[in-house]
């Protein structure tokens, strides 16, 4: 959640739209609990044997093999008693139980979240913990380790939905991810959003302060969203918080203070330091008065004496400087009493601002066991499978299935840093480039891996009958396979007695691993390109095309039609009305449109 109000809305215009490469090679925190609550508020009448396992699996092989970064997982910790507060009163509002007040937040005391959740949270850190992901504890909430893992470096990117990860510090934050698409990352920067809104951390801060946050849902009343922006914009970075705190305390004078010593108006030195009222004509709005407009004429009309002024139009303005300074002060003053009635609704309200609150955005918040260590291993595999057949249901060959485009990824990444191992799973080798495929706009390599052994007990294979599995998938396929990210199934075939799977990577991944199959690959290419163009040069040109080669509609017009005579025209344009004739007279007229009856009749 975050900030309360429309606040993702303030900052979508200085968002941005990245592709699959924006995160490659790249370490990425995801905030685990967001994953869990999407999946349940997606597929809520969905029956899907535990979605949240299922979410988890997939979106992680499509972060290693479609995205190929490197995540890493963080789950909640123990929530603070201001947290655990806001989620009764949240629980509350959602029942439509109105509560004239809540108990106070006691130190050292914190609700936990519900059993079910704290079980779908354990069970998606032991899959991520046998898919070999790191995976951290914070102490706190979720956000604030992956923002505060962003500002250290130790990742380059935050994926949450939660608004109050730049509170935290963070840099970078995914909000939403859509790999069926072009521009599948919804992103947004720190800088942007500084550059763009003239907003820093301590101004999001104080905006979250004033309308509501994760801890304190109500806020200040009477102000939202664009009446705090604009007032947090008249103060620095550096003293928003502590004006904030000044006025909470009641200490509404030194703003007093300062607003009195600007209500006067001070002149400059050309000016009078006595504000005098200039006389302006009531016929044309001009300075001066309407009996002198007519002795002396109006320079603003640009009349002569005696001829009288210009009548002023509906709505006229005048732009003379004793207008103009008059208008100034008017402005002036209107922002005055604005900011002091502001200011009044800020030292109404009892114990603000919160200091803790403060406090927990500008701290740091560590995982619970101290320092981390951001460790990739390889996964379990014979352990997941056992572990998704208990959960899922899913059977071995297809878990294998399934997380060969993880699998290869590693592979590949291993094979370029001048790792040993030359088969992918114990039993695939790389044998060939496909082809070039083009998805989203994102260039890919489809390769192929060729079986070398014939041992069956770890064949990766389509996945036998299996109604339970049938019907969740179906499930998934009618309104949820978007949500889930299910990779595609993997092309499976056989060539000369061998098996073949096919996986789509990633071109310069392939070429740091295997950069003699790709230059033998492109010379390939290339020679194939230059054959099939010397043989459209050697083509005659009134030749027929071969069959199977679409002509141009021009060429085809022209090679089909046939020239005649004169002779066999005119017996043509005879036969055809002979014909006419005849079904005229075998056909009703009344069968035939309005037109063709109106030129058989008249010709």
């Amino acid at each position: 959640m975050g900030v309360v109000g429309n606040f993702w809305e303030l900052l979508k215009p200085y968002g941005r739209a990245e592709g699959f490469d924006f995160l490659r090679n790249k370490r990425v925190a995801v905030d685990l609990s967001y994953w869990i609550v999407q999946q349940e508020t997606a597929v809520l009448k969905a029956h899907i044997r535990n979605p949240h396992i299922r979410l988890t699996f997939f979106r992680t092989i499509n972060l290693f093999s479609k995205f190929g970064a490197f995540p890493v997982f963080v789950a909640d910790g123990t929530a603070s008693p201001l947290k655990s507060q806001a989620r009764i009163a949240r629980f509350f509002r959602a029942s439509g139980i109105k509560l004239s007040s809540l108990p106070a937040a006691e130190e050292g005391i914190s609700i936990e979240r519900n059993k079910a959740f704290q079980k779908c949270e354990q069970e998606c850190v032991e899959l991520l913990e046998l898919l070999g992901v790191p995976v951290l504890k914070a102490k706190g909430e979720a956000e604030a380790l992956c923002a505060q893992l962003n500002q250290e470096g130790q990742v380059d990117a935050c994926i949450t939905a939660d608004s109050d990860a730049f509170l935290f510090g963070a840099k970078c934050v995914i909000k939403n991810i859509q790999p069926n698409s072009k521009e599948p990352l919804e992103f947004y920067h720190m800088s942007d959003i500084e550059s763009g809104l003239g907003l820093r951390r301590n101004h999001l801060i104080a905006i979250s302060l004033l309308v509501g946050n994760d801890h304190n849902l109500i806020g200040v009343p009477g102000i939202g969203l664009e009446t705090a922006l604009r007032f947090v914009k008249s103060f620095s970075e550096d003293e928003i918080l502590s004006r904030l705190q000044e006025i909470g305390r009641g200490d509404v004078q030194v703003l007093q203070r300062d607003v009195n010593l600007d209500c006067n108006y001070i002149p400059g030195s050309d000016e009078s330091p006595w504000k005098t009222k200039v006389q302006h004509c009531s016929f044309c709005g001009h300075p001066g008065s309407k009996k002198a407009h007519h002795k002396f004429a109006c320079q603003d009309c640009s009349s002569t004496a005696n001829e009288g002024c210009i009548q002023k139009p509906s709505g006229f303005k005048c732009n003379c400087s004793s207008c103009d300074l008059d208008n100034k002060e008017k402005e002036q003053k209107r922002n005055e009493n604005w900011q002091i009635k502001v200011c009044r609704m800020i030292a109404s309200e009892q114990n603000f601002p919160n200091n803790e609150i403060t406090e927990m955005y500008l701290n740091k918040h560590q995982q619970s066991d101290g320092d981390y260590h951001l460790t990739w291993s390889s996964p379990k595999t014979d352990m997941l499978v056992d572990y998704l057949a208990y959960y899922q249901h899913w059977e071995p060959s297809y878990t294998r299935q399934r997380m060969l485009p993880m699998l290869s990824t590693i592979f590949l990444r291993d094979v370029a840093s001048n790792s040993k191992d030359q088969l992918l799973c114990g039993q695939y080798e790389f044998d060939s480039i496909q082809r070039v495929k083009t998805r989203f706009g994102h260039q890919l390599y489809v390769i192929n891996w060729k079986k070398t052994t014939r041992e069956m007990s770890n064949e990766i294979c389509i996945p036998s009958e299996n109604p339970d599995m049938e019907q969740e998938l179906r499930i998934a396929d009618d309104g949820s396979k978007d949500l889930l990210d299910e990779p595609e199934v993997l092309q499976i075939h056989i060539k000369d007695g061998c098996s073949f799977l096919s996986t789509e990577e990633d071109m310069e991944l392939v070429q740091s691993a295997f950069p003699e199959k790709v230059s033998q690959f492109l010379r390939d290419k290339e020679l194939k390109e230059t054959k099939s163009s010397r043989k459209r040069s050697v083509k005659p040109e009134n030749s027929e095309s071969p069959r199977g080669v679409q002509l141009s509609i021009t060429n085809f017009y022209r090679s089909s039609k046939v020239q005649a005579t004169p002779g066999e025209n005119e017996s043509r344009s005879s036969k055809i009305s002979a014909d006419t004739s005849g079904e005229r007279d075998k056909e009703p007229i009344r069968n035939y449109s309005k037109s063709a009856r109106r030129k058989l009749l008249f010709g």
